[in-house]
């Protein structure tokens, strides 16, 4: 499935791997209080510098995500979270009890 999957408007769309990013960006975010840096997805998903900023690049692109020029941090989610594979990212079946 890796064609387009959610919707945040109703217009556009993000592709599985996108949706695998913005959901870690919104739980990283509600986990710390803070948005992740760069770093901080490298680590988690095992790439390259590059491969990470590209995909930020990419998001911001798409409006996906906001950023602010120079501000470390800064990434802010403009997709709604119940547009986000969050449960299936997390491997929580939303039928099953905790």
């Amino acid at each position: 499935m890796s064609q387009k999957s959610g919707e945040h408007t109703g217009r556009q769309s993000f592709t599985d791997k996108q949706g695998r990013y913005l959901a870690f960006i919104y739980v990283y975010s509600h986990m710390f209080g803070r948005p992740p840096a760069e770093t901080d997805m490298q680590r988690h998903f095992r790439v390259s510098p590059p491969s990470v900023h590209q995909m930020v690049v990419t998001l911001e692109r798409n409006g996906l995500i906001r950023r602010q020029p120079g501000v470390a941090r800064s990434i802010e989610l403009l997709v709604s979270p119940e547009a986000l594979p969050i449960l299936e990212w997390l491997e929580i079946n939303p039928s099953k009890s905790l």
